[in-house]
């Protein structure tokens, strides 16, 4: 079929070096079909002219009368040159012979018939022929003219131009190629990207799919890929949320029955397991609930809000645990009234799991900064503590992820606080990403566009 790629690739190159080495090759026969022409009738009548005279006057034919006819200043006020030449071909009132008018020469006896040939600066005529005493004789003449000529027939004297041209001639047509092909490539590796990073949303634009060859083909199998992905991830964590909002009803079934047990005084170590149990179940239910709610963003709806309204309550929480655990916490929020359209519950809770974590591990001190630059508002939580191992960085945030270190051995949990965070944030259309700190430590780096979220 006519758009697949390899018939483009073919059918460019073919063009290109086709239409390269043509402009190369017919620059000369376009200068050669200029320059060489019929006599026309204005030059001859000179030679004629000067044939007659000389057929009148013998002796301007001897040495010494050469000088007198030669050269004449009539023609268009340039200097006129004419030479006679007998019939071997022999130069008569020239001692020096002229290069340039044997290959005159050579060009009339090529042609068969009398021409005019510009050579660079010079425009040679003829050759005119008559008899005298017998003899045949030949006439040719020699301007210094420089006619005028189409611009591009002046690179044909200079091979560099000509090689140049060629260069920049097929790097011209390589580009419009390379830009054809190149351009949907560009934007279905962008899509892919933003896929990764994990705009599910995201698909390659219409007009690359629309097309016909094997670029539109991958483009259309990516978009089909993209939607399937979306709705997997979807589904996945829906059935996380209906299967959590399912375990609530036999929870609650037997907290009941708990407390009705403990209303009849039945106390005992196992009812008190079975009850302590319970209630870390509802917490991760809870959990697993608000982060299927940030995934597949069915939080509360998006408002306008103060933020520092949204982290004071959060620091000042933090602030009373890290005084109960005789550590210090530091804030600097200089972002004054700053209002942005954000989910206030999944964003204090996002601040709150990074804030409580660094004040759980943190040795002495906590800090939290929160500034403005540009367009962006970025939140930034550092502890003392012993921090995580560097392989270990980006997987923080992943659902269920419990690193083998001293930051969780200590302590229970399930892995999803941070995974609510990176969620929480990406909903926000933000970033979110840590890192070591020397000597030892932890820091948090959050970044959200202050209108990357529009009220829909």
């Amino acid at each position: 079929m006519p758009n697949r790629i390899f018939i483009k690739l073919l059918l460019g190159f073919w063009l290109c070096s086709s239409i390269t080495l043509g402009a190369v090759a017919l620059l000369p026969l376009l200068q050669e079909q200029h320059d060489r022409a019929p006599l026309p009738d204005h030059l001859q009548r000179i030679l004629k002219k000067t044939s007659k005279r000389i057929q009148k006057q013998p002796l301007l034919l001897t040495k010494k009368q050469f000088h007198g006819w030669q050269k004449v200043r009539d023609y268009e006020g340039q200097s006129l040159k004419l030479y006679l030449v007998d019939g071997e071909g022999n130069i008569l009132n020239y001692i020096r012979n002229s290069r340039l008018l044997r290959h005159f020469m050579f060009l009339v006896e090529e042609e068969g018939q009398p021409l005019k040939h510009q050579f660079r600066k010079q425009l040679f005529f003829g050759p005119y022929t008559f008899l005298l005493n017998g003899s045949e004789y030949s006439l040719y003449g020699q301007v210094e003219n420089r006619h005028p000529k189409p611009w591009f027939l002046y690179f044909a004297d200079n091979k560099l131009s000509i090689l140049l041209i060629a260069i920049i001639l097929s790097g011209l047509l390589c580009s419009l190629l390379a830009w054809h092909l190149g351009k949907p490539l560009k934007q279905l590796k962008q899509s892919a990207d933003k896929l990764a990073q994990g705009d599910l949303s995201n698909r390659v634009i219409q007009k690359t799919a629309d097309r016909g060859d094997e670029v539109g083909q991958l483009a259309r199998a990516f978009n089909g890929m993209a939607n399937a992905i979306e709705e997997m991830l979807n589904q996945q964590q829906q059935l996380i949320g209906n299967v959590s909002h399912e375990l609530r009803t036999p929870l609650t079934r037997l907290q009941l029955a708990l407390a009705l047990a403990r209303k009849k005084g039945q106390q005992s170590s196992e009812i008190e397991r079975i009850g302590y149990e319970a209630e870390q179940l509802e917490e991760l239910i809870e959990e697993l609930l608000t982060l299927s709610r940030a995934t597949i963003s069915q939080s509360r709806l998006r408002q306008q809000t103060i933020i520092i309204d949204v982290l004071q309550q959060v620091i000042d929480d933090a602030d009373f645990e890290a005084e109960q655990q005789g550590k210090l916490l530091f804030a600097n929020t200089d972002i004054e009234d700053l209002q942005m359209f954000i989910y206030p519950t999944l964003l204090s809770r996002a601040v709150e799991n990074v804030l409580r974590n660094a004040v759980r591990y943190a040795e002495n001190k906590v800090s939290i900064t929160v500034t403005k630059s540009n367009q962006n508002l970025f939140i930034q939580i550092y502890d003392d503590g012993p921090g995580i191992e560097e392989k270990e960085l980006n997987a923080i945030f992943e659902p269920f992820y419990r690193p083998d270190s001293a930051r969780d051995r200590s302590t229970g949990g399930w892995g999803l606080g941070l995974a609510i965070t990176a969620a929480a944030i990406k909903a926000h259309h933000g970033q979110i990403a840590a890192k070591n700190i020397e000597p030892h430590g932890l820091e948090i780096n959050i970044s959200l566009p202050i209108n990357g979220i529009a009220d829909q």
